[in-house]
């Protein structure tokens, strides 16, 4: 049956990838070589506009496991290794409250046990288990214990192969169920399929309609640029805070409901058990704690393949003929950090006749029109911009502003048809509505010294010193370099065709999966602009 289903599934690409290419022979698919395009601003469609909703948990079907230890919140992810796949789950209950007795994470074992599709499951491979603690200092405030996490590597897999497996402790037993998955294609000449690109996710019903059309659109990876769960939006009792009655709405630390990661979690093994998920932080992932503890539930509960960089907050890795970076914009990103001297070997040692098509992602975008988080990274792109326009960065994917936009090739805020494109894509699904105003409009534009990332600090948005927008902080009317924006929910899939052409599509949750709202063809050109 599954077989026949994925059969099914390569007769659906083939024919999307023929009727792409009559569409581009027609013009329907414009590409970046007739760029620069002047800009276009979508009119607000008020009819979806309205109180954000949040799923309610308890009559969610995969809440809670059926048999003690099953494993839940299943995810798989990519490795450093084109032949390895991370698997992780969770395993026991969470504890909330001032009298925790942790879960033993030794009482468990963490087995998975693996197979090529229909030749069974003959493969183990065991990994390591461990808990994490949310701590406040403050009495009013509930501390955390999660239930026990499970990580395990499984290695020697062959590439573009569907596999089958199963996770959990054979031995009591408590294992899942049979599930699938399929490792990423081998480079230079090949790539996935569908790379889903989303933002601002949270567990909302938009949230729900985001990751059901994505589903149905059979990505092979998808790539969450950060604000994942919202836990940090959910007061002590479990309840969207209005940041008016939340217990403690001075203190630097925020009340960061933990059990809203485990029923997130439970929600997203919809998707993460069968397409490899990468994540990158948000601000919403900082939940400061105790000891002044940062990125405690986001780097716990995703496996990365961080060997490289030594570090979960940013990293990068290889998916066919694409080679991933991802960065951290909430660590230091200066000249002389850590993160920007391992971006400085990591770009120097990508060879481009392996992978030719170079990314980047994180959290809070350098190119948005919106008045929301306007230029707040402005010191990021000060630091960083050069260094990936120079090694030829193709797409950068941006979340946190909770709207879609991209851009046309742009580099410094000028028209350059060597720079990436950039696109946000920070709506899809999120507790805190649709970003709306653009700083461009009149009286939109946010005072300077606002501007700056209130984590980071700094302050780099001085006034434009040349173009249409000198000797001001704003733009009058849409910049240049913003070819396409619209306020709606939704995610983007990412279509490598060959080394040179790849077919962007933004899809909106109001219209359906297969309709997409924004189509361009980002092409590369190797020749005009080396790297």
């Amino acid at each position: 049956m599954v077989l026949a289903v994925e059969s099914l599934n390569r007769l659906l690409h083939c024919w999307i990838l023929l009727i792409s290419l009559i569409f581009v022979v027609n013009g329907q698919f414009p590409t970046t070589l007739e760029g620069p395009f002047k800009p276009v601003t979508v009119p607000v469609n008020y009819s979806i506009i309205g109180q954000v909703t949040s799923l309610p948990v308890d009559d969610n079907p995969p809440l809670s496991p059926e048999i003690e230890f099953q494993p839940q919140q299943i995810s798989l992810s990519l490795s450093s290794d084109l032949s390895s796949v991370w698997v992780s789950w969770i395993t026991g209950e969470y504890q909330i409250g001032d009298d925790i007795e942790p879960l033993d994470p030794q009482s468990v074992a963490s087995v998975v046990q693996y197979g090529v599709y229909k030749s069974g499951r003959n493969n183990l491979a065991a990994g390591s288990s461990f808990i994490y603690s949310q701590q406040y200092p403050n009495e009013d405030l509930n501390n955390y214990t999660s239930g026990i996490i499970h990580r395990v590597l499984v290695t020697g897999l062959d590439p573009d192969t569907m596999y089958e497996y199963q996770c959990g402790d054979p031995s009591i037993p408590a294992m899942s169920e049979v599930h699938y998955f399929r490792t990423m294609p081998s480079p230079p000449k090949d790539y996935p399929s569908r790379v889903a690109v989303v933002g601002g996710l949270g567990l909302t019903y938009n949230t729900s309609t985001t990751i059901s059309h994505m589903a149905a659109n059979h990505p092979d990876l998808a790539l969450l640029v950060g604000d994942l769960s919202f836990a940090d939006l959910y007061c002590k009792n479990g309840t969207l805070c209005d940041f008016q009655n939340c217990s403690f709405p001075q203190s630097p630390l925020q009340e960061t409901y933990q059990p809203r990661w485990d029923h997130w979690g439970r929600f997203m093994q919809i998707l993460t058990v069968t397409v490899p998920t990468m994540v990158i932080e948000g601000d919403h992932e900082i939940e400061k704690q105790a000891d002044n503890l940062t990125f405690t539930a986001y780097n716990y509960r995703f496996a990365f393949p961080s060997d490289e960089s030594g570090s979960t907050l940013y990293y990068s890795f290889n998916a066919g003929g694409i080679h991933f970076v991802m960065l951290g914009a909430y660590v230091p990103y200066d000249k002389s950090s850590d993160q920007y001297k391992w971006l400085e070997r990591d770009l120097f040692n990508v060879n481009r006749s392996v992978t030719p098509w170079l990314v980047a992602a994180w959290h809070p975008p350098w190119y948005s029109t919106y008045k929301d988080h306007y230029r707040e990274a402005e010191c990021m792109r000060v630091q960083m911009e050069e260094l990936l326009y120079k090694h030829g960065v193709d797409i950068v994917f941006n979340g946190h502003v909770k709207a879609y936009e991209r851009s046309n090739r742009v580099y410094n805020y000028t028209l350059d048809p060597c720079g990436p494109v950039h696109i946000t894509v920070g709506s899809g699904g999120n507790e805190m509505n649709l970003t709306l105003e653009h700083a461009d409009e009149p009286g939109n534009c946010p005072d300077p010294s606002n501007t700056p990332d209130r984590f980071m600090g700094g302050f780099c948005g001085f006034n434009f010193t040349s173009g249409p927008a000198a000797g001001n902080f704003c733009w009058n009317e849409q910049p240049e370099y913003s070819a396409y924006r619209e306020s709606s929910f939704g995610y983007g899939i990412l279509e490598v065709k060959n080394q040179t052409h790849a077919l962007w599509m933004w899809y909106r949750n109001q219209d359906r999966y297969s309709v997409g709202a924004d189509g361009i063809y980002i092409v590369r050109q190797p020749d005009r602009c080396p790297s």
